[in-house]
Formats: C-alpha cells, structure tokens, sequence
C-alpha cells in the first residue's frame, strides 16, 4: 500500500480521518458513491473541502493511486468530484487510479479553486 508522504492525516481539531495507517488485514475496504444530501452538517461539509484541498494540492488533475487514502472519505466524493481513472476500476484496490473530474469538483467546491462560493 502507498503511503502518501506529506498528505495531511486528519482534518485539525476533528476526527474526520484522512488517511489510514496500515492496510486493513481483514481485507481492503471497498470505496463507493454515497450520497450526500444538503442538510448535511457544515463540519462533514467542512471535511470535504479540505480533503478535496489537499488532494488538488498533492495530485492536480494527474491520476494518482489510492494508496493509503481513507476510503471513508474517498467514497464522499466518489463518482462525482473524484472518479476512476482507470478501466476496469476496482473499488477493493489499493493501488486503484482515481483523479479529480476538475470541472466537477470547481462546481462543487469553487474555493477550493480560487472561487466565490455559490
């Protein structure tokens, strides 16, 4: 399993997780599309944009592996801001490619990118 070195671990202050620390030995877990709803609270929001931060930070728009990605997290914005990046995809993968759909995440998240907020 990859380790991304310099990817922030949790959001600060919070326990919203960003990254795991060893592979899981009961086997890897999946990550799929959940759905996310307004009425969510302003912290999950809150995690989702920096977590989308940090991964345009250390990724851009260029593929990037899995690794030791908290698929918790991932599985938030999967199928919409980040998608697989590879065919056929395999959600029980740790060394999965996924990247950013930028036109996606700069609707959703424009201040992550520098924009006003909608």
């Amino acid at each position: 399993m990859l380790k991304h070195r310099g990817f922030p671990g949790r959001l600060p202050g919070t326990d919203f997780q960003f990254t795991i620390r060893r592979a899981n030995p009961r086997g890897v877990t999946p990550i799929v599309a959940r759905d996310r709803y307004r009425d969510r609270r302003p912290a999950d929001r809150r995690a989702d944009e920096i977590f989308l931060a940090a991964l345009w930070e250390h990724f851009g728009d260029q593929p990037f592996e899995r690794g030791n990605l908290d698929a918790g997290r991932l599985s938030w914005l999967f199928g919409r801001e980040v998608i697989a990046a590879q065919d056929p995809f395999d959600p029980t993968s740790y060394e999965a490619l996924l990247r950013i759909d930028v036109d996606v995440a700069r609707r959703s998240f424009p201040e992550v990118f520098g924009g006003e907020s909608a």
